[in-house]
């Protein structure tokens, strides 16, 4: 056991040696880290899971984790064309089986070939595969009309989270006024602050409008920007589209403020499109910011820094523990991309599995190809039902009294406001918690249902809110809602 500083001295009259990491001589960046999504909400549903299998009697019988976008473990089955390739790719024996399309053979053999030793398990270089990147340049260039995409401005990454981080960790710099301050949107997603906690970087907040659907208003991004150029040096603006947590889709005028915005301000951009193939609202459309800055001509096209992400773990793939994932910088000084490289080769290379999986994401089987018919009708299957249960998530909260879900128009997570009845604001406050951390570990105490407070996100003064995912099959998610919303009547009585 870590000893802090008042029992030191009782440890030397005992003999003991104290210890060289504790939490007075740790890390203290690393202790203000929190990430919600993992947070105490999710150690307790462990606890109760644990105690369902021992017996324990609880008022149901198992723990739903509507907490994170892990689409597989929520029942989301694999897209077969996906997983041929890379066990094809993993045991190459399986290269002469009748039971393997040939299309997927040749995908395999492709890979393979392009891996050192024609072997998954050989490291590829720290930038990733050569082979893949510049599949990932083809599928940018598709994806947004034929605009040139260069893949030696292209990194694979251990998701999109790893990318992430690197970009932060080349822009955060300064001491006191002159440190780096990086705009995140609020509610956002929490790896951003966790980050940023850790870099010891400056988090300025910007708030997204809840009343019109979550829209991103630039007249807000002014204000947080204004405010802190009192105490740091903001470099840096994220944007998260299709949003996380809050399920709106950015629009294209939306997106040309933004970078004029960080053009006239000299922000770096960073955008977080790991939700782009999540769009269901009718009327909503993804549109990359590398396409529109593009379009947009000179002066941005020419000049304004970006780095955009994707993964293989949203979107219809839900291939989440492959940690595959990339990113593209425009503009990126070339001393400073040199830089990138050199940090990303002191991790080696990102997980080459992941990569196998980037490709096939971007490279999938074309209309002549075997597996096209059963790979479209699969996506198209995943992606449908996402889009129903979206309706039905908006539609359910909205007929609750005291809970308003604004519309999810993409990614795979309702964000509703939840009325709390002055009762509970102040149980919550003599337990030391926040109110809507209370609220949701008092569902999962009484329903098993496992969702995230909005406090771990970030959100208004005096509103309250909580994170859940809309992945769970439709007849388990209906049951959910409804047992939600059960509970927030009896919750509301009971505290009012």
């Amino acid at each position: 056991m870590a000893l802090r500083a008042g029992d030191k001295s009782q440890a030397a009259r005992n003999g003991l040696k104290e210890k060289v990491l504790t939490l007075d001589t740790m890390n203290p960046c690393v202790r203000r880290v929190e990430y919600a999504v993992r947070g105490p909400i999710v150690l307790r549903a462990l606890e109760l899971e644990q105690e369902l299998r021992q017996g324990v009697k609880k008022p149901f019988t198992e723990v739903i984790r509507a907490n994170i976008g892990d689409a597989q473990a929520m029942g989301q089955r694999p897209i077969t064309f996906l997983r041929q390739v890379l066990a094809l790719c993993v045991y190459p024996d399986l290269l002469s089986s009748p039971d393997f399309p040939e299309d997927a053979k040749r995908r395999a053999q492709r890979i393979l070939q392009a891996c050192g030793g024609h072997s998954l398990g050989a490291y590829s270089i720290s930038s990733g595969i050569q082979l893949i990147r510049e599949d990932v340049a083809h599928y940018i260039e598709s994806r947004d009309g034929g605009i040139p995409a260069d893949p030696n401005n292209i990194f694979l990454s251990t998701g999109a989270s790893s990318a992430i981080v690197t970009v932060l960790k080349l822009l955060v710099a300064g001491e006191g006024r002159t440190r780096t301050g990086v705009l995140i949107p609020i509610p956002q997603y929490p790896l951003y602050s966790a980050t940023l906690a850790e870099l010891d970087a400056v988090q300025v907040d910007y708030y997204l409008d809840e009343e019109h659907a979550w829209a991103l208003d630039v007249a807000e991004l002014r204000r947080a920007l204004r405010q802190a150029r009192d105490h740091c040096r903001p470099r840096v603006l994220c944007v998260i589209n299709p949003g996380n947590p809050t399920g709106q889709v950015q629009t294209r005028e939306c997106i040309e403020a933004v970078i004029r915005f960080a053009f006239e301000e000299g922000l770096f951009l960073m955008a977080d499109e790991v939700y782009q193939d999540n769009v269901y609202a009718e009327g909503s459309h993804f549109h990359s910011f590398k396409k529109v800055l593009t379009e947009m001509g000179s002066p941005y096209a020419e000049q304004q820094e970006l780095a955009s992400f994707h993964s293989v773990s949203k979107g219809y793939m839900g291939e989440c523990g492959f940690r595959g994932g990339y990113v593209e910088v425009v503009n990126m000084d070339p001393e400073v991309q040199r830089q990138m490289l050199k940090l990303m080769s002191v991790r080696l290379c990102p997980p080459v599995p992941g990569q196998a999986l980037m490709d096939m994401v971007v490279n999938p089987p074309a209309p002549s190809d075997p597996s096209f018919a059963q790979f479209q009708a699969e996506r198209q299957e995943v992606l449908a039902e996402l889009a129903a249960k979206a309706k039905l998530t908006e539609q359910v909260f909205n007929e609750a009294p005291g809970i308003h879900c604004n519309p999810v128009q993409g990614a795979m997570y309702s964000f509703p406001r939840v009325q709390l009845p002055p009762g509970a604001v102040h149980r919550a406050q003599e337990l030391g918690v926040a109110p809507d951390m209370f609220f949701c570990m008092r569902l999962l105490e009484e329903t098993g249902i496992c969702v995230v407070p909005g406090s771990g996100f970030g959100q208004r003064e005096g509103t309250y809110h909580f994170r859940m995912t809309i992945l769970p099959p439709m007849e388990k998610l209906r049951v959910l809602l409804e047992k939600l919303r059960r509970f927030h009547a009896k919750f509301t009585l009971e505290y009012s």
